[in-house]
């Protein structure tokens, strides 16, 4: 049920951002031959003639248009009657085209606007997090001694002030990453060395006092054939902190350089009982980065029953410590009716600018493709936040997604309303329109474009949710 209430809700956002262009259209005296509410294919479920307009319901909710006699070869309006959008000036052109983005602006504001006046809070991106359960009695976290109705604070000093935060934490510091830095490298180095002292001083290395220098040739040294060498296991690698203040950053801290190759990762198993026999070409480097790749010790601070305990564990190898968070959204309490407007446009405007930012990140490359979701995973998520989080938390998301709909629509791209306002920007410079056949052939292949966009989107879709990404 709650995956068809998302459904109905975002098809509100199509049916206000079509009413947006045929609402000024009519202001303006432009004609307008149909409006349809979803997708012109498959059977028509209902259709009336009003006026001079024919108005139709799809059975493909998931769309809508707007069709101007300027879209029909056969019209009979006259080819210079100035009802036709394109006889009217380029401003006026432009207001109907930017106006279904104007009207997703202004759902997004109301919804949000209603939702502050309904829960007499303001939100914010903050979240307060707690345990709501431990998954199993042997997971890293029951351990650690941590208990249901636990409120995470802090980790290693860092006030955890969203589920994001957390999650990046556990993840950037989680067993086995596959990554070490030089400073982890530099101190198993250091205890291979001490370990070893007869032989590191047979292959010529002043045991007494190992420089910086002599250590960087120690690290490129090949152990002997056939030599056993101590390799005492490193028992903490140093905590990472990844970058909190951007939501799209990877929690992954370490660069390329850090990362274990694959003979490396291969070495970690040749360690036995913290020994390890030389085999005539690996280096005590090389010994020394398998063996310190281990756990990151966590200082996680909790408040139970009004006191601050602190709990010591190591996330595990896929970054988790077994629990199931109950996340609480944290909201300003509403006092002013100013605070009300302000709010609701502050509110709007960070997630605007987030938004933008992940688009940004997406055509730069820093964010891959196949990060890249669209209808089939906003509405399982949304779904699951309306049942799990009830219909507040929904119309929040819902507000979101109008703004999301009202950034991609105006990107210049042919087919959307972004590319018929760089047409009438082209117009306005030189003077005159772009002759009719290259916008055609504009809009031709920006139409396959997004379909085929659409197509990888929605693959992406299912393949995150049959890998269990959702």
């Amino acid at each position: 049920m709650s995956i068809i209430i998302m459904l109905l809700m975002i098809s509100l956002l199509i049916l206000v951002h079509e009413l947006g262009h045929f609402s000024v259209a009519r202001l303006l005296k432009i004609r307008v031959d149909r409006f349809g509410f979803g997708l012109p294919f498959g059977p028509t479920l209902w259709e009336k003639k009003i006026g001079d307009v024919t108005y139709c319901i799809h059975a493909f909710l998931l769309g809508g248009y707007v069709a101007f006699p300027d879209d029909d070869p056969e019209s009979d309006l006259p080819l210079d009657d100035p009802a036709r959008l394109k006889n009217r000036k380029v401003w006026e052109r432009a207001l109907v085209i930017s106006a279904g983005v104007t009207a997703n602006v202004i759902l997004a504001y109301v919804i949000v606007f209603c939702v502050i006046l309904f829960t007499r809070g303001v939100p914010t991106d903050f979240n307060n997090i707690y345990v709501e359960k431990l998954v199993d009695e042997i997971s890293v976290a029951a351990e650690a001694g941590l208990e249901k109705g636990d409120k995470v604070v802090s980790i290693n000093g860092i006030e955890i002030k969203s589920f994001m935060e957390f999650k990046k934490i556990l993840t950037a510091n989680k067993t086995d990453d596959g990554y070490v830095s030089n400073s982890d490298l530099e101190k198993q180095l250091k205890q291979i060395v001490e370990a070893n002292p007869h032989l590191i001083k047979n292959l010529g290395f002043n045991t007494s006092e190992i420089k910086t220098r002599e250590l960087v040739e120690i690290e490129n040294t090949v152990i002997p054939p056939g030599k056993v060498i101590n390799v005492p296991a490193l028992v903490y690698e140093d905590f990472l902190l990844p970058d909190l203040k951007d939501p799209f950053a990877q929690p992954q801290v370490l660069s390329e350089e850090d990362k274990l190759t694959d003979t490396e990762k291969q070495l970690k198993s040749a360690i036995v009982k913290e020994k390890f026999a030389g085999n005539g070409y690996t280096t005590f480097g090389e010994i020394a980065k398998a063996a310190a790749d281990g756990k990151h010790n966590l200082n996680m601070v909790v408040e139970r029953n009004g006191e601050a305990i602190t709990l010591k564990l190591s996330p595990n190898k896929e970054g988790h410590i077994g629990i199931i968070t109950r996340v609480e959204d944290v909201t300003v309490p509403l006092t002013s009716v100013s605070q009300l407007f302000t709010g609701s446009w502050d509110y709007i405007c960070s997630k605007t600018y987030l938004m933008c930012l992940g688009l940004y990140k997406i055509f730069t490359g820093q964010i891959s493709l196949w990060d890249l979701h669209g209808i089939v995973a906003i509405t399982k998520i949304g779904g699951q936040i309306i049942q799990h989080r009830g219909m507040v938390d929904g119309w929040l998301l819902t507000a979101l997604i109008s703004i999301d709909l009202a950034i991609i629509n105006l990107l210049p791209i042919p087919a959307l309303d972004g590319g018929h306002l760089l047409f009438l920007l082209v117009e306005k410079l030189r003077g005159r329109p772009v002759e009719e056949k290259y916008q055609e052939a504009f809009m031709k292949y920006g139409f396959l474009f997004l379909i085929g966009l659409m197509i990888f989107i929605i693959f992406n879709d299912i393949l995150a949710i049959v890998t269990g990404k959702f």
